[in-house]
């Protein structure tokens, strides 16, 4: 089964959902983590941009290849919300996993509820942790739980 992990790039979330994952026959994909690569990517392999906003968007449309490929391919779609930044990005990604009928999960704090309500009630889990998560997989992979 192939899980796509999106969203928040800047804790171990990922790591933690791959590691508890470990035994189950899962594969996991995710965006480009680097912050300055996914920025700088479609000017480094494009060409440079004078204007920022040409410079982001060059950048965005070339993550947007992979992005795509890894929701599309996807049976579960894990998108992570953390408590900083404003993620409008992995809002994007959980509609565009919602609308193509992907199975998603969701992973925020108790604190997003409010402002994420519409995405949670577009997901057919909304865990608090890496480990929930890690949870959830196993149990829809094996039918046991622990």
């Amino acid at each position: 089964m192939k899980v796509y992990l999106s969203g928040e790039i800047h804790t171990d979330w990922r790591d933690r959902i791959i590691e508890g994952a470990k035994g189950l026959d899962l594969s996991f994909a995710a965006p480009v983590t680097d912050h300055a690569a996914s920025d700088d990517c479609g000017v480094e392999i494009l060409g440079a941009e004078p204007d920022k906003f040409w410079h982001d968007r060059k950048g965005a449309q070339v993550n947007a290849i992979r992005t795509r490929h890894g929701i599309e391919t996807a049976d579960i779609v894990v998108v992570r919300f953390g408590e900083k930044y404003k993620q409008w990005n992995a809002a994007f990604d959980a509609g565009y996993a919602a609308a193509l009928g992907k199975s998603l999960i969701i992973l925020h704090p108790e604190e997003h509820d409010h402002a994420l309500k519409e995405v949670d009630a577009a997901a057919l889990a909304v865990a608090r942790t890496p480990e929930q998560v890690v949870g959830v997989l196993r149990y829809v992979l094996t039918g046991t739980l622990g």
